[in-house]
C-alpha cells in the first residue's frame, strides 16, 4: 500500500523535520516530529486502519510510522493526540505496546468522557487518567529530544482539543483545513462554532512564519493530491472562512449553516468508544472485544 507522505525539513535550532502522511480512507493527516539534534521524535494522531463494514481492524498507518522511526534511527520519546478522534481509530495504545513509549492527550479528555458515557450509556467506562500516560492542560510542556512542546488548548471540534507548537510548527488539528477548504466541523457533541472561532484566532495570533499542520485534508479543485501544510500568513490571507477579516458572528453562522449539512463520519461510533479508552477496547469472558452503538441518538 502506498501512503502519501512529505518532509517539511527544519529551519534551524529548535525547528522541527516534520514528515506529514497522509490516509485516504478518512482524510487524515498524520505526523512524525523529529529534533534533528537529537534524533528524537514524537508520533502525533497516528490512525489505526478500520473497515467499519466488518468492525476489522489494521495497523497499515502505524507500522508505516513505526518503520519510517526504525529505517532512520529515530528514538520515539512521544505518543501524541490532539482529541479524542471522531472519524479514526487512534493507534496510540498499539504504539505504546509496539514501543514503549509514553502516550498524551489533553486534560480535558474528561469532560469530552463524560459526554460520551452518557451517549453510550456506560456509566462506569473511560478512565483516561488510567489510559494515557498524561494528560496534557492548556500551557503545559514536554520535551522531543532537545525541543520544547508547548500545549495550546484549542477547543471547538471538541472541547478538549489541544495544538502542540513545537518552535515554529503549530499541529493545529481539527481547527483549520487548507486554506481552500476553510476550517473544521464543530457540531459534535461538546463542540462550538464561538469557541472554534477563538481558537482559530488564537492560533492566527501566532508568528507569520510559523507552519500550520492540519488534521485532515480531502482534496480541493485545482490541485494535485492531499495537502497538509500552511503557514499562519498563508491561512490569513487565503482561508475561505477567514480570509478578508471575517467577524466572530458572521464566522458563526457560516460554520453552523455548513455543519448542518454534513453526515456524521461513519467510524464516529465506534471511534470514541474506543479512542476514549486510549485506542484500546475491553476484553469480554470470551475473549473477544465488542462495540456498542447507539441507536437513534443522532
Amino acid at each position: 500500500m502506498t501512503i502519501p507522505s512529505a518532509i517539511s525539513p527544519s529551519r534551524g535550532p529548535q525547528s522541527p523535520t516534520v514528515v506529514g502522511f497522509h490516509d485516504k480512507a478518512t482524510g487524515s493527516c498524520q505526523y512524525i516530529c523529529i529534533d534533528p539534534a537529537t534524533k528524537a521524535c514524537a508520533l502525533i494522531d497516528i490512525v489505526l486502519d478500520f473497515d467499519p463494514k466488518a468492525a476489522r481492524i489494521s495497523t497499515t498507518n502505524a507500522d508505516w510510522a513505526l518503520d519510517w522511526i526504525a529505517r532512520e534511527g529515530l528514538n520515539l520519546a512521544w505518543i501524541l493526540d490532539t482529541h479524542p478522534h471522531a472519524d479514526h481509530l487512534s493507534a496510540a495504545a498499539y504504539l505504546a505496546e509496539r514501543s514503549g513509549a509514553p502516550t498524551a492527550i489533553g486534560a480535558k479528555v474528561e469532560e469530552i468522557a463524560g459526554l460520551w458515557r452518557t451517549l453510550y450509556n456506560l456509566p462506569d467506562a473511560f478512565d483516561p487518567k488510567a489510559d494515557f500516560d498524561r494528560l496534557l492542560a492548556d500551557g503545559d510542556t514536554l520535551r522531543i529530544g532537545g525541543m520544547e512542546v508547548r500545549v495550546m488548548l484549542s477547543p471547538g471540534h471538541t472541547l478538549g482539543s489541544v495544538s502542540y507548537v513545537v518552535g515554529d510548527a503549530v499541529f493545529a488539528h481539527d481547527t483549520f483545513m487548507q486554506p481552500d477548504s476553510g476550517t473544521a466541523r464543530a457540531d459534535f457533541p461538546g463542540g462550538s462554532a464561538a469557541m472554534l472561532y477563538d481558537s482559530l484566532m488564537g492560533i492566527l495570533a501566532l508568528p507569520d512564519d510559523h507552519r500550520i499542520f492540519v488534521g485532515h485534508d480531502y482534496g480541493a479543485p485545482g490541485r494535485d493530491g492531499p495537502a497538509w501544510e500552511s503557514t499562519v500568513a498563508e491561512q490569513k490571507a487565503r482561508n475561505t472562512h477567514l480570509a478578508g477579516g471575517t467577524g466572530r458572528a458572521d464566522y458563526i453562522a457560516l460554520r453552523e449553516a455548513r455543519d448542518a449539512t454534513l453526515k456524521l463520519p461513519d467510524r464516529m461510533l465506534h471511534a470514541l468508544q474506543f479512542n476514549l479508552r486510549g485506542g484500546r477496547l475491553p476484553v469480554e469472558a470470551d475473549g473477544n472485544s465488542y462495540f456498542k452503538i447507539p441507536a437513534n441518538r443522532f
